[in-house]
């Protein structure tokens, strides 16, 4: 008997997304700078701690079909990148201040290698998946508005101990509530 292949889980796209995970330390040290925010806007929706990331590529949408070929590609990017070091600094909004619909925790990237990791992996997959069309800010999202609110990410001035970004993971997200899970499928050193 035939099956329907919609009721199949591997006929089924996945949500995937590559990312370079943050320690739980800085993460904390995060949540802790933004109570103040917190507090004023408690109906935000604040991203838990446990799930902030620095997004270098959203995939979205994938076939069953394109998996291993994306799981190839980004470990292919990967090898091409060293590690590097950063740290978070400062708040920002976009897409502005005035009307934040996101508070996000910047990154430094100095050097651009944060920048460089996602072109190179927005050129590497082009062929399958949309090429992003915003300018790469290396972020953490940590709220987000309905409506947009008027913030000011100067009155919280933080920066965090500097770490070393050595691997991009990439992630399958699982829509729940009240926040997504994200399942990562595989972790890649950075290896240059």
């Amino acid at each position: 008997m035939a099956r329907d292949r919609a009721s199949r889980p591997d006929a089924k796209p996945l949500r995937l997304f590559v990312a370079t995970e943050v320690p739980e330390d800085v993460r904390a040290a995060v949540a802790g700078a933004v109570a103040p925010l917190r507090e004023r806007f408690p109906k935000a929706r604040w991203v838990p701690a446990h799930n902030q990331h620095v997004t270098l590529k959203f995939l979205g949408s994938t076939y069953p079909r394109l998996v291993e070929w994306v799981r190839a590609t980004v470990g292919d990017v990967a090898s091409r990148h060293a590690p590097f070091t950063t740290r978070v600094e400062g708040l920002g909004a976009f897409p502005n201040a005035r009307r934040a619909r996101i508070v996000w925790a910047g990154l430094d990237d100095a050097d651009n290698a944060f920048a460089r990791l996602a072109a190179d992996l927005d050129e590497a997959v082009s062929k399958e998946f949309e090429p992003e069309k915003r300018v790469f800010t290396a972020h953490l999202t940590v709220a987000r508005f309905e409506p947009a609110v008027a913030v000011d990410p100067d009155e919280i001035a933080f920066e965090s101990q500097p770490f070393e970004v050595g691997r991009i993971v990439l992630f399958r997200s699982h829509l729940r509530r009240p926040a997504p899970v994200y399942e990562p499928v595989e972790t890649y050193p950075l290896s240059s």
